[in-house]
């Protein structure tokens, strides 16, 4: 079993990162029973606007759409500017649009049978906004979502602290993260072992 997170930060590498901080939590987890986990910070692959798989010359969007299909479990792993999801997870949400037209070779939409969940931080308000925003992308695509499929560490409304620089909030957000993989690992096996039959 294969899972992918992309982490939509603001920040290219190597700069530190909360959203990194709570996606590499999220991917140690996942790493723990029988799964293969892949972590890609998107912005360090530009990608260009639209929603279509390949956008041409320069797009390295495809470069993580190829990754997409051979994965049972997807996190996207989010900051919140200021009270909606990054421009980064924006774009990538607006790319994997392109997947509702695609299918596998049981004529199944490409992402059926597929869990996944969101991981969020930010010191701003709006966690529960984003979430539902970045979960109902992800069930158009055509993902499962599993309950509590997303922990969030916020440091509460207004400006403040990086959530690096503070504990307040770090032991519950890594609990909540924790539990979030071994109910997407729960669900992908179970779909692993009687997956839906689900037409395009």
């Amino acid at each position: 079993m294969k899972a992918l997170v992309i982490n939509c930060t603001l920040k290219k590498s190597p700069e530190p990162s909360a959203t990194e901080a709570l996606a590499s939590v999220v991917a140690a987890r996942l790493s723990e029973p029988d799964v293969r986990t892949e972590s890609v910070r998107a912005v360090d692959l530009p990608s260009a606007p639209g929603v279509v798989t390949d956008a041409g010359d320069g797009d390295a969007w495809p470069r993580v759409h190829e990754r997409l299909p051979d994965s049972e479990i997807l996190v996207v792993a989010s900051p919140t500017w200021p009270g909606r999801p990054s421009s980064v997870a924006q774009r990538g949400l607006e790319r994997m649009d392109a997947m509702m037209s695609e299918t596998d070779d049981e004529d199944r939409p490409a992402a059926c049978n597929r869990v996944a969940g969101v991981a969020l931080t930010g010191n701003e308000d709006g966690a529960h906004h984003v979430i539902s925003e970045i979960s109902g992308a992800l069930a158009d695509i055509g993902c499962t979502i599993p309950g509590r499929a997303w922990p969030y560490w916020h440091l509460g409304p207004g400006p403040g602290p990086d959530c690096l620089e503070e504990q307040k909030g770090r032991d519950r957000a890594h609990s909540t993260g924790r539990a979030m993989t071994d109910n997407l690992h729960g669900v992908a096996r179970a779909l692993a072992d009687r997956p839906l039959k689900a037409s395009s």
